[in-house]
């Protein structure tokens, strides 16, 4: 530090603040949620902060000065979470060879109320979105009760509504011989399954959507003087989550068959949720991913909080996420081996 300018000691001391940031980002989700719920915050800035301290390693880099040590170490110390940040190689598309076709979509009840606009219906865009992938299996949360008899080249389906008019559905091109709703208590979210047979074999396929935030980040005022308040709110979510995600759990651990999970955990590869709904199993981003595979529209970094997850016998094949905005959410496809 002597022989650092005072505006670099100044920099320095920002990029300390940081990097100790970074560390609780890591750590967050080891710790328990329903003791510490606004610690998971960490978790949704993780991104922010891995980014920042790499500006800083490269801005110490370009000076040769070995204050780069301290991000250089602290983004080596967590090189799984700093490479789950953006995927430089995968593959999105195989054509031919006999894959089970998953997709997984939060489409905000086909914007039914108009919040996106425009003269094309949003609802027959999605619907030749969903042509042109061809999915074997498709997942829907925020699903719209009008629209159940609308996918007439699926088969089979179940649907479950928490609402009168809002809940979660499976469609699928092969017969669902057993299905159930896991019925997440005090809350319009939930998680179904459906058992699917597909020649000799069986899978599950779990489609959860864990308690929303409710927070528009277009129009959300998140300034100094609500920041408690909104941490308060946000706290609460997360505390929601952890109950749904014990539940899920539990049904999971029980499954006798393989397992595919998809679906909106309402939060991001960082946080503690996002492991226990892991678990063993393979995040199909992290094995065929591309770019930073963000699933939720959010102007200021990239949110990924859609997931595809396989059992670890299930073999990735690709791995696509789609960026027509015709919902608040992406789309991601994944094609597997049974």
């Amino acid at each position: 530090m002597k022989k650092l300018s005072w505006a670099n000691k100044f920099v320095f001391s920002i990029n300390i603040v940081v990097a100790v940031l970074l560390i609780l980002g890591y750590i967050s989700p080891y710790i328990p949620v329903k003791s510490f719920p606004r610690i998971s915050i960490y978790s949704l800035i993780t991104p922010i902060l891995i980014i920042i301290n790499i500006l800083f390693m490269l801005y110490w880099g370009l000076k040769f000065k070995r204050q780069f040590l301290l991000s250089f170490l602290i983004l080596l110390l967590g090189y799984p979470k700093v490479s789950s940040l953006y995927k430089f190689s995968g593959k999105e598309e195989v054509v031919g060879n006999g894959a089970l076709k998953v997709m997984t979509y939060n489409v905000r009840v086909f914007d039914v109320y108009k919040w996106i606009g425009g003269d094309t219906e949003v609802f027959d865009q999605i619907k030749s979105l969903i042509k042109e992938e061809n999915p074997s299996i498709l997942c829907f949360q925020e699903f719209y009760f009008t629209k159940e008899d609308k996918f007439e080249e699926f088969p089979y389906r179940y649907v479950n509504y928490k609402t009168k008019e809002t809940g979660q559905a499976i469609y699928s091109k092969f017969p669902i011989v057993n299905k159930g709703s896991l019925d997440f208590p005090n809350s319009g979210n939930n998680a179904i399954f459906a058992d699917i047979v597909r020649d000799n074999d069986t899978v599950r396929i779990y489609n959860v959507h864990l308690q929303s935030f409710h927070i528009d980040p277009q129009s959300e005022e998140l300034s100094q003087e609500n920041s408690t308040r909104l941490a308060s709110r946000m706290g609460a979510v997360f505390s929601k989550q952890q109950v749904q995600t014990d539940i899920f759990v539990k049904h999971f651990s029980e499954s006798p068959y393989k397992t595919i999970t998809c679906g909106d955990l309402n939060n991001n590869q960082y946080s503690a949720i996002y492991d226990q709904i892991r678990g063993d199993n393979i995040d199909t981003f992290e094995e065929q991913g591309t770019g930073t595979g963000k699933t939720f529209y959010f102007k200021y970094f990239p949110l990924r909080i859609d997931f595809i997850f396989t059992d670890p016998s299930i073999e990735v094949i690709s791995h696509k996420n789609r960026y027509e905005k015709l919902s608040d959410h992406y789309p991601v496809i994944a094609q597997l081996q049974l």
